[in-house]
């Protein structure tokens, strides 16, 4: 079975130190694909950009910095809650995004009810996906002849 998560956060986008804007950002999660987490940006003027990443490296980024590469999240403050930084880079392109973290404590919450940390081998079931598979090409192949 497929269960999904999805969300609606406001985020800032730091274009600069004297720049920034409020954007929508959507969340969202699919047990089909237990360990990631997809973030939508909706830019004003451009067609939505996603990323994937791992949902662990959302919830390790609201206490400490965490990430390499082109995903980064670190919280904005050291001490309790706050809100957390999201750098996102390809090649010499940066872009960084400050989120409240109580949404983000929120839908990660909302996706441990679904697949609980931890349990994404479970969910993951290759004999049932291999199962259902066959059935489908079998099915096919018996209307095709």
């Amino acid at each position: 079975m497929r269960d999904t998560v999805q969300a609606e956060v406001t985020m800032t986008f730091l274009v600069s130190q004297d720049l920034s804007f409020r954007i929508p950002v959507e969340l969202s999660y699919d047990s089909s694909d237990p360990y990631a987490v997809e973030i939508t940006f909706h830019l004003p003027g451009d067609a939505p950009v996603s990323w994937a990443f791992a949902r662990e490296l959302l919830l390790d980024g609201l206490s400490k910095p965490t990430g390499e590469g082109d995903v980064r999240i670190a919280p904005a403050s050291p001490e309790g809650l706050s809100d957390v930084f999201i750098r996102l880079q390809v090649g010499c392109e940066r872009a960084l995004f400050r989120a409240g973290a109580a949404p983000l404590v929120a839908f990660l919450d909302r996706t441990d009810r679904v697949v609980p940390f931890g349990q994404e081998p479970a969910a993951c079931d290759p004999v049932g996906d291999l199962d259902a598979e066959l059935h489908r090409i079998l099915a096919e192949d018996r209307y095709a002849g």
